[in-house]
């Protein structure tokens, strides 16, 4: 008989839960949810494809680019930290970005999760922590000073040790891994942009470089922490297991280029902060854009003979005098139709597939949907580059002529600015733009001009589940040297 009370009590608890998760449930528009675990069954499963199955969501809602999951199904959790918005919306992307800008910042989810990697930088902060350091940045970005700097870094790489090592490879018929040379040129370039320093990364030998594999395993496994509820990677890092056992060893490693342990107030703040900015970003964007090209014949085409036309302007028809030296800043600003394929490749491939912020007050977004305060609101870029209501018919073909004005001579952003963030938007919008698009460009050159690229037969080519779109087993290519007509 003393069982009776106690059974009562749970079936009413039972009873009660089910009419609040049934409410619950009915609200969502996402991926299916269950009693207490929500949507993380599914997400534990598609871990490996994150930014795709995300994308696969929204374009499931159809029109609206927008829906709504809860990952811990539990009062008053699954109206808080374990809700969640995904968005592609342009509109939406704009209240998020600029118009209600104080309402969604970073937000101590995103704070605590980046924390042990990249502590109070610019790209982990918020308010006037935030705005100290955009403001000294933006000074430093403005100047046409730094362009010249880094257009020194970059053709001073490219002209004594990328073309070396691709030489080398072509003559030799031995296939490279691009990504892993645009990844090792691009940290040369802003180590020596920001300290003055040479690591040497991109020698003959590739040698190895534990502060970068250590970079690149924190960032991977630091992105795992925004995919689950905060207790589960806490308990993980006090147990010392699975992806915070990785991150931990990974932060150990941690040196300048002569070897020497830096201050964690010096790494944190800012080596780590302007090489995520300024070694992961052109790069990965480098290799979608390389691949995309090998199965463009046309668009690469086109690339050539822009850059011949420059060239034949710049330094007379000799093609040896167009191979002798890298490019200099002002053939780089002729070269249009070359950052208008860059751009499609980020279009279509963006560095930064999706970005996370926190919901300061209770909200409505402009499609109609509310977002609670304590929620997270994602933006994924990958989307909106995917998204048919938004890029029209042909938004999964390769086009750069999409960004070219009427008068078919400059290159054109849509009037939409919020249809493309991959530099960001509103008062975040990157400072180093310009001077991505500049070394984009030279490494566009100095690799199309000279050699054919081909695909390595039988090598997959498949997104990495990190931060930046990285190619999970890289970019392994063949180089046959071009001829130039």
């Amino acid at each position: 008989m003393e069982t009776l009370p106690l059974f009562f009590s749970l079936a009413a608890v039972v009873f009660a839960y089910s009419i609040w998760f049934h409410f619950l449930a009915r609200k969502l528009t996402g991926p299916r949810v269950w009693p207490l675990v929500g949507s993380l069954p599914l997400l534990f499963m598609n871990r490996r494809r994150i930014h795709d199955w995300i994308a696969g969501n929204l374009r499931a809602t159809g029109g609206s680019a927008t829906y709504q999951t809860c990952t811990i199904a539990l009062p008053f959790l699954a109206r808080k930290q374990g809700f969640y918005t995904f968005t592609c919306h342009p509109k939406n992307i704009e209240h998020i970005l600029r118009t209600r800008f104080d309402n969604y910042p970073k937000g101590a989810t995103w704070q605590a999760a980046f924390h042990d990697l990249l502590e109070q930088g610019i790209f982990n902060s918020d308010g006037k922590t935030w705005l100290i350091q955009r403001k000294t940045a933006a000074l430093e970005f403005t100047t046409r000073t730094l362009r010249i700097a880094m257009a020194r870094w970059v053709n001073r790489t490219i002209k004594n040790r990328l073309w070396c090592i691709l030489d080398k490879a072509a003559n030799e018929k031995e296939s490279v891994d691009l990504q892993d040379l645009l990844l090792r040129l691009t940290f040369e370039n802003i180590c020596g942009l920001t300290f003055g320093k040479d690591p040497q990364t991109l020698s003959p030998d590739l040698p190895e470089n534990p502060f970068a594999t250590a970079f690149d395993t924190a960032a991977e496994t630091t992105m795992y922490r925004l995919l689950y509820p905060g207790f589960l990677w806490r308990l993980k890092k006090i147990l010392g297991i699975g992806e915070e056992k990785r991150l931990k060893s990974s932060l150990k490693i941690k040196r300048d280029v002569n070897g020497s342990f830096f201050t964690s107030d010096v790494l944190q703040r800012i080596a780590l902060n302007f090489v995520l900015a300024g070694r992961d970003t052109s790069s990965v964007a480098l290799s979608w854009f390389f691949r995309l090209i090998m199965n463009h014949p046309e668009v690469e085409q086109k690339i050539i003979n822009e850059i011949s036309t420059v060239l034949r302007d710049t330094r007379g028809p000799d093609h040896n005098k167009w191979l002798q030296e890298a490019l200099s800043f002002d053939e780089a600003d002729r070269l249009v139709y070359l950052k208008e394929a860059l751009t499609e490749t980020l279009r279509s491939y963006p560095s930064d597939p999706q970005d996370f912020k926190y919901v300061v007050h209770d909200d409505v977004l402009p499609d109609g949907t509310f977002v609670p305060s304590g929620s997270t609101v994602t933006y994924s870029i990958l989307s909106i580059g995917r998204t048919k209501t938004i890029w029209g018919e042909d938004c999964m073909e390769f086009r750069p002529e999409r960004w070219l004005s009427q008068e078919g001579d400059k290159f054109e952003p849509p009037k939409d600015i919020y249809k493309f963030v991959a530099f960001n938007a509103g008062p975040r919008t990157c400072l180093g733009k310009d001077l991505a698009y500049l070394q984009m460009k030279s490494v566009a050159y100095a690799v199309l001009l000279r050699y054919r690229l081909s695909l390595v037969p039988g090598h997959r080519v498949e997104q990495k589940m990190s931060l930046t779109l990285f190619m999970k087993n890289g970019l392994r290519v063949y180089l046959q040297p071009r001829a130039l007509a």
